[in-house]
């Protein structure tokens, strides 16, 4: 589903250059479910905003769902962004005077779907966050955690293959959090492939692999479970955490 190899982001001002990545190499597949750890400023970032294609790399290669995105213009970004991904983020970022309805049918629009297309999709991904009879609702009758539920509706609504998530629980208690990390394992356990920073060890580890990164490079790889991989990636993940 990713494959990053090589890749390096350099951040340059006329006085310095900051490499936010460097040697980078990350494998996702299909169906996993991938937390991703590090300290502030280790490159976190970064390595989430190339993978949604909001940012460009500097140099290495990066296929998302077998297309290399080196070399696509801004268009070409547009369209595999809204065809493969979806996004949820510390802030829910939901739109105050509409409901939950037109929150979630919001980019839909923008993807040009009839009206039948989008109240099926929208009636879809509410009831899979549990929010069908709140459809109607705004979002200041809600929860913090009923309002990142929304949030992820929203981002299901698109039918994304992959799904990046940046501290989505970083905003809700532990009993909010884990409520929000139940319903992200239900969403991944019916095929969407999860990418998800935290902070939090406790989440970090119900993943299938948790990802470490520290000064922009991969320094382990803790798989939850050896059977799901294959041998060569074994094999990849030892000589990452030698190196």
């Amino acid at each position: 589903m990713l494959r990053m190899n090589n890749l390096s982001k350099v951040y340059r001002t006329h006085m310095i250059e900051t490499h936010a990545l460097r040697g980078f190499e990350i494998h996702v597949k299909q169906g996993e479910f991938v937390t991703v750890t590090g300290p502030s400023g280790s490159g976190k970032t970064s390595f989430l905003n190339i993978a949604g294609l909001l940012e460009e790399f500097s140099g290495g290669d990066y296929l998302l769902d077998g297309v290399n995105v080196k070399g696509l213009d801004d268009n070409a970004r547009s369209r595999l962004r809204n065809e493969k991904l979806g996004f949820i983020f510390q802030g829910f970022n939901l739109i105050p005077d509409l409901n939950l309805f037109d929150n979630v049918d919001v980019p839909l629009r923008y993807r040009g779907f009839n009206a039948a297309e989008r109240k099926r999709r929208i009636e879809e991904a509410l009831s899979q966050v549990g929010l069908a009879s709140r459809m109607k609702h705004y979002p200041a009758e809600l929860s913090g955690g009923q309002q990142q539920r929304v949030a992820i509706a929203r981002a299901l609504a698109g039918k994304p293959k992959l799904l990046l998530a940046d501290e989505p629980t970083g905003n809700l208690d532990t009993h909010m959090a884990r409520s929000v990390m139940e319903l992200l394992e239900e969403i991944n356990a019916k095929g969407t492939t999860i990418l998800m920073v935290t902070h939090d060890p406790e989440l970090a580890v119900r993943a299938q692999r948790n990802v470490h990164i520290i000064d922009g490079q991969v320094c382990d790889l803790v798989r939850k479970s050896a059977s799901l991989y294959d041998a060569s990636d074994a094999a990849h993940s030892v000589n990452t955490a030698a190196a």
